[in-house]
Formats: C-alpha cells, sequence, structure tokens
C-alpha cells in the first residue's frame, strides 16, 4: 500500500489549519505529512492506525500525531454520523524559536513526545473536544488564543498512552508499517469471512508464531481480539443503520447470536438490543 504524502496549506489569514469533518470514511487514506496533527472524533468507534500502532477507539477519540508519521484517516469506514475536527500545524507555525521561550518548556516535551503518536483520553479527551469544536466558529486571532490554551493542557495532562514505541516517522520502521498496514486490509476485507491467521501470516511473509508475536508487539492485543472488536465496531454501525440484531450478527461474521450478544456487551458495556434502542429511539 503506497503512502500518500499531503501537502497541507494553512487556512487563508492563519499560521495553521483547522479542518471541520472532512468525511473521507470512503477513502482509506494512509498518508503522511510534515505538520504535527490533532485530530479529535466524536460520536462514532473505529481505527487508530499511527505508525505500527492499531487498535480500536470507542464513541471518541483524541491524538496528537507529530510529523511524517503514517496514519489512517480516523472516520474511514465509519457508515454513521460523527463530528470531526482536525488541526494541522508547523513546528514553526508560530516562528523559529517559539518552542524555546521558557514559558512553552512543557509544550515542547508536548511536541516532542507526539513524533512517538499519543492517544488522551478521560476529562482531557472531553475537554479538549469541546474546545476543538468551537475553533471553527472563532476568527483567527481567537483560534490561535484556544489552540495554545489546548497545548498547555495536554501538555499537563496524564491521561495520555504512547503509541509507538519509536518515534514513527523513522524510515526504519517502513516495513513495519507496511506490514501493519497489509494486515489492516486484510482484517477489512475479511472480518465477515472467519479471517485466517495462518493465511495473512504468510501473506506478510511471517510464520504463524512470529507472526503473533509481531501484532501482539505492535496492536496490545491478539489477533483474534482485534478482529472481535473490528467485528463489533462494524455491528455498531449496522445497528445505528437500523439492522436487526440478528442481520447484524451473521453479517459481521459471528456464527452464534449468544456468543455474539455476549462479547458485544463485553466490549460495549451494554447488549445490542439495548444500544440500537439507544440510539434509535
Amino acid at each position: 500500500m503506497k503512502i500518500i504524502r499531503e501537502e497541507i496549506i494553512p487556512s487563508e489569514g492563519s499560521s495553521f489549519k483547522v479542518l471541520l469533518t472532512p468525511g473521507l470514511n470512503d477513502t482509506f487514506l494512509w498518508h503522511l505529512h510534515p505538520e504535527y496533527e490533532i485530530v479529535y472524533v466524536e460520536g462514532t468507534s473505529g481505527t487508530r492506525h499511527v505508525g505500527d500502532h492499531t487498535s480500536v477507539y470507542e464513541g471518541s477519540d483524541l491524538v496528537f500525531i507529530g510529523p511524517n508519521i503514517p496514519h489512517l484517516n480516523f472516520d474511514y469506514g465509519v457508515r454513521t454520523d460523527c463530528e470531526q475536527v482536525i488541526i494541522q500545524m508547523k513546528e514553526n507555525f508560530l516562528g523559529k524559536d517559539f518552542l524555546n521561550i521558557p514559558e512553552f518548556a512543557p509544550i515542547k516535551t508536548l511536541f516532542e513526545k507526539s513524533h512517538y503518536g499519543l492517544s488522551f483520553s478521560g476529562q482531557t479527551k472531553k475537554a479538549i473536544g469541546t474546545q476543538l469544536k468551537q475553533l471553527p466558529d472563532l476568527d483567527h486571532f481567537d483560534q490561535l488564543i484556544l489552540l495554545l490554551q489546548i497545548l498547555r493542557t495536554l501538555a499537563a495532562s496524564e491521561e495520555v498512552i504512547t503509541l509507538n514505541a519509536l518515534p514513527a516517522g523513522k524510515k526504519s520502521l517502513q516495513k513495519e508499517q507496511h506490514r501493519m498496514d497489509s494486515i489492516y486490509k486484510y482484517v477489512e476485507l475479511h472480518y465477515d469471512q472467519s479471517p485466517d491467521v495462518n493465511v495473512i501470516a504468510e501473506h506478510v511473509n511471517l510464520t504463524t508464531a512470529a507472526f503473533c508475536r509481531f501484532f501482539r508487539k505492535n496492536a496490545k492485543m491478539t489477533f483474534t481480539d482485534f478482529v472481535n472488536i473490528y467485528r463489533i465496531n462494524q455491528a455498531q454501525n449496522l445497528l445505528l443503520q437500523n439492522k436487526t440484531v440478528s442481520e447484524t450478527c451473521f453479517a459481521v461474521g459471528f456464527e452464534s447470536l449468544s456468543y455474539f450478544n455476549k462479547l458485544f456487551k463485553k466490549i460495549v458495556s451494554e447488549n445490542p438490543s439495548d444500544f440500537r434502542k439507544k440510539y434509535l429511539t
């Protein structure tokens, strides 16, 4: 899968770019760019694929991605309405030396850590999400002031995990990134057909045992767990399109309705009937 280099032009009259719900859910955009990027997605579940890290987010997601890290658009495959705000900025968007100002020392550290990819949760995600959704309605000066406040909050937050063990923009990780991309594409195409770990292992030139070690190291879960979570994510999307629980169960590849109900409740914390009723009534 070819990595697309995205060209980013700042918004007119601004030193950075604000995007509101780009709507690329039908496009598999595996891309990179030299700009730093904050992404907030709300109202859906999907796949977080940043560098060699692949995982699933539930309900909303907030990430800070450093430059030249290959990543997948976060709304890919989403079939329900969701809000998405993206901020893209160059390292020197406030001038060459702005990160060396003493008052910005925590933000400088945040920018350095973003080279590994960062995911935020809890109250940080909730508060920053609210602020990010305000940005498109502000004039450029107020956008800048609010962005600095957002960066300060992210820099101080302890509700954060690092997505990659090494800086994900390094060329030495390109082989691993391509391999994870191939695995993701395989799951995307075969999640409803009982994906075979032996088939995908051979496809990415690994023994089955080596594949299982590789995947667990990079995704922080087993391949089976990832497939099941991916299936449940797709099931949520189908339920929100007014599909019945039975239709959804078999459409995403489960053969047992009782097992589907049990796994759905384990992952989503409510059974599929209640989930469907909550959002469609």
